[in-house]
């Protein structure tokens, strides 16, 4: 199962970072950009992100000293 880091931009300008989560809740995200409640299953826990667009995914973890 590929796991990496999605990267949302939400409406207001904020940016969320969801690290090692799967390559199929990013793809959830993704088909829901632009709605105005992007919401799904994480953890066993529904989270409803509002609006994100765009969304982007890196396969491996970011170094966050380093960059990417």
């Amino acid at each position: 199962m590929m796991r990496g880091t999605a990267i949302l931009f939400q409406k207001d300008r904020s940016i969320t970072i969801l690290e090692n989560i799967d390559r199929k809740v990013f793809e959830v995200i993704k088909w829901q950009s632009g709605e105005e409640h992007c919401t799904c299953v994480i953890e066993n826990r529904l989270v409803d992100f509002g609006t994100v667009s765009p969304v982007l995914w890196h396969e491996e973890e970011i170094d966050w000293d380093y960059g990417y």
